[in-house]
């Protein structure tokens, strides 16, 4: 069962991945996206997402891109998440069932797992995920040549 939205585990990855390439040069979106197998529309709106939380910074121009508007260890898992699913509030949803059971039992159990997962998550910093990829050379030759043309 996963409890992350795609949404959300592609920002976590996003950030991640800036955060291992942006130097010297910002990451561009184009490449990010490459390494992620995506299309670079689908990464963009996460992208600006987090630049508006200021999470990422944008860096225009021909050599432009994104790196990491903090510290790499002063940014988690969880305000990477919050980010993201505060940019998420426009999307159509089911309406919620209103009932007793939902607002007295369910809401409250749900509420308060939820808000443990993402202390769980605040534990968590892009300096430890960048420590883990690091230490287990996902990238491997991050200098190798990609293929644009998804």
């Amino acid at each position: 069962m996963m409890l992350l939205s795609r949404r959300s585990v592609l920002a976590i990855a996003a950030v991640v991945d800036v955060a291992l390439h942006a130097r010297p040069l910002p990451v561009a979106a184009k490449l990010l996206a490459a390494r992620h197998q995506l299309p670079p529309r689908h990464l963009e709106t996460v992208l600006q997402t987090l630049v508006r939380a200021g999470i990422l910074k944008g860096v225009r121009g021909p050599r432009g891109g994104y790196e990491l508007a903090r510290e790499r260890r002063r940014i988690t898992a969880g305000q990477i998440v919050r980010a993201v699913m505060a940019g998420n509030e426009d999307e159509a949803l089911p309406p919620a069932p209103e009932s007793p059971l939902v607002d007295q039992v369910i809401d409250p159990a749900v509420r308060a797992a939820g808000a443990a997962f993402l202390a769980s998550l605040d534990a968590i910093t892009v300096e430890d995920l960048c420590r883990t990829a690091e230490a287990k050379r996902v990238f491997g030759d991050s200098t190798a040549p990609v293929d644009f043309t998804i």
